[in-house]
C-alpha cells in the first residue's frame, strides 16, 4: 500500500475524530519511520489548519544522542515545524536497555501532552513492527490476547496513543520519504543483535516468501479473531462475577475450577487490570502459578504483584493490597 500526503489525510479524516483545530504531538526519533509520519502529519495539520509539535527525545543512552536530537531539530527549522526537545533524566538511565528507554520516552513525552493540554499523540509503528511483536511475543509464550500486539489506539498516562500506520510497511514509508527527499538519521541499536527485536528483524529479513506468507496468515487470524475472544472473556467474566466494588471482586470458584488455563488466566488478566489500570498484568508464568495454587484443595491465599486471592468457602476475592 503506498502512502501519499492526499491518501493520509483521508485516512485520518475517517478514522479519528479531533477538535475543530487539532492539536496532536508526534514523536520523533529522527528515524525514517518517526520523520515519514511527522510530514504526513504536517500536510494533515496545515489542511486542517490546525497545531502540531514534534516531540524529540534526547535518551542519554547512546554519547552522541545530543547530538542526534539537534540535527533533527535544525532540520525541522527548515520547514518550520515546531518542535521540543525533551531530555531523559540522568537518574533515570541506569540498566540502558530499550525497556528503560522506551518508559524513560513515553513517560517525557505523554507528561509534556499532559502539560500543554494536547489529547493526541502520534508514533510511528508500521506493520513490520506489528509483525516483530507478534514473533517476539509468541517466542515468550503470550497468550491469545497478548498475540494480537499493537493496536491502533491505546492510552498511557491518559493520553490516547494513536498509530495510524499498522497497516504499512516499512517499504511504504522508505518510499514516501524518498519521493518527498525527507532526511533521516539511522539508529545503531537497530543493527545490534544483542537485543531480541533486531535478531527477530533479521530472522524475517533472511526468511524466505513462503516463511513469511505463513507468518502473515498466522497473525492475520490472530487480528480477526481476537475481538471474539475478547468478548468471551468478559462474557464468561460477568457470567461469574458475585459482586464487585473498586475495592474488590468476588467469583464462584466452584465455576473457576472448570474454566481452561488460558481462559482463566485472561480472565486474572482482566481483573489485574480493574485494580491496577496502568500497570501491566504479570506475567502468564506468575499468573498460572496462582492458578495451580487455586486448584489445590488445601488453597487459602496468594498475593500476586500487589494483588490478594483469598478463597472463602467456595469464593474467591480479588483485592488490591493496602499500601
Amino acid at each position: 500500500m503506498k502512502l501519499n500526503d492526499k491518501d493520509f489525510i483521508k485516512i485520518i479524516e475517517k478514522k479519528y475524530t479531533f477538535e475543530k483545530k487539532p492539536s496532536v504531538a508526534v514523536a520523533v526519533s529522527g528515524g525514517p519511520d518517526s520523520m515519514s509520519l511527522l510530514f504526513l502529519l504536517h500536510a494533515y495539520i496545515k489542511f486542517k489548519k490546525g497545531n502540531l509539535v514534534a516531540l524529540i527525545v534526547d535518551h542519554r543512552i547512546r554519547n552522541n544522542s545530543k547530538e542526534e536530537a539537534n540535527y533533527i531539530s535544525n532540520y525541522l527549522k527548515k520547514f518550520k515545524i515546531k518542535f521540543q526537545i525533551l531530555s531523559v533524566d540522568k537518574k533515570n538511565v541506569n540498566k540502558k536497555n530499550m525497556n528503560e528507554a522506551r518508559n524513560n520516552r513515553y513517560n517525557l513525552i505523554t507528561n509534556f501532552c499532559i502539560q500543554n493540554n494536547i489529547l493526541h499523540l502520534f508514533v510511528a509503528h508500521h506493520r513490520d513492527d506489528n509483525l516483530e511483536t507478534f514473533l517476539n511475543r509468541k517466542i515468550s509464550g503470550s497468550d491469545f490476547y497478548g498475540l494480537k500486539s499493537m493496536s491502533e489506539f491505546s492510552l498511557y498516562n491518559k493520553i490516547c496513543i494513536i498509530r495510524p500506520l499498522l497497516k504499512f510497511s516499512k517499504n511504504a514509508l522508505l518510499d514516501y520519504n524518498k519521493e518527498n527527499k525527507i532526511e533521516y538519521i539511522n539508529d545503531p541499536t537497530n543493527l545490534n543483535l544483542n537485543y531480541t527485536r533486531p535478531n527477530i528483524r533479521n530472522f524475517l529479513k533472511n526468511s524466505d516468501q513462503k516463511t513469511i506468507k505463513e507468518i502473515n496468515k498466522d497473525f492475520e487470524n490472530i487480528l480477526f479473531y481476537s475481538p471474539y475472544f475478547v468478548q468471551m472473556i468478559f462474557e464468561i467474566f460477568l457470567k461469574n462475577i458475585i459482586y464487585i466494588d473498586k475495592k474488590k471482586i468476588v467469583v464462584s470458584m466452584n465455576n473457576l475450577q472448570k474454566i481452561n488455563e488460558v481462559t482463566l488466566e485472561n480472565i486474572i488478566r482482566r481483573i489485574y487490570q480493574f485494580f491496577f489500570y496502568q500497570s501491566k498484568a504479570p506475567r502468564s508464568k506468575k499468573i498460572r502459578i496462582l492458578i495451580s495454587e487455586i486448584r489445590k484443595l488445601n488453597f487459602n491465599n496468594f498475593n500476586i504483584k500487589g494483588m490478594i486471592v483469598n478463597k472463602t468457602n467456595d469464593f474467591l476475592t480479588f483485592s488490591r493490597k493496602s499500601i
